[in-house]
This record gives C-alpha cells, structure tokens and sequence, in this order.
C-alpha cells in the first residue's frame, strides 16, 4: 500500500484522528492536497492509533511518517 492510498481511505471514512510531524498537525485531506507526488507514492504501512511509517525497500518498517492522535483528545 502507498501512503496516497492510506491518505484516501482516511479521508472517506472521515476518520476522527490527526496526523502529527515535526511540521505540524494535519487531516488526511490536508496531506493529500499538500504532499508532493513522490511522498505520496512512498510504500507505508498504517498501524491504527499509533503511527504511518515508510516502508523501506527490503520489505521493513522504516522511517515514521505521522504519529496518530484522536481528535478528541486534541479539542
């Protein structure tokens, strides 16, 4: 799976989370109008309520792209 596609399903099912970096806080359709296409295309794995992370070329668990945070505990 690519992070587009993660990004994408997110946005469908409205999912109530943030998604946090070094940069800020953002929704998933904030990332999918924001982030250039490499990034996007970028292979990743989405664990639930925790994190996206990179997913490196020998089939391992990279780099964390976002941390996971409810919006409920933000407000």
């Amino acid at each position: 799976m690519i992070l587009r596609e993660i990004l994408q399903i997110m946005k469908e099912k409205n999912a109530p989370i943030l998604l946090c970096n070094h940069k800020g806080e953002f929704e998933a359709s904030e990332l999918l109008e924001n982030l250039s296409e490499p990034m996007l295309k970028t292979a990743a794995h989405f664990q639930p309520g925790m994190y996206i992370a990179a997913i490196n070329e020998g089939g391992y668990l990279g780099e964390v792209l976002f941390k996971v945070k409810s919006k409920e505990a933000h407000a």
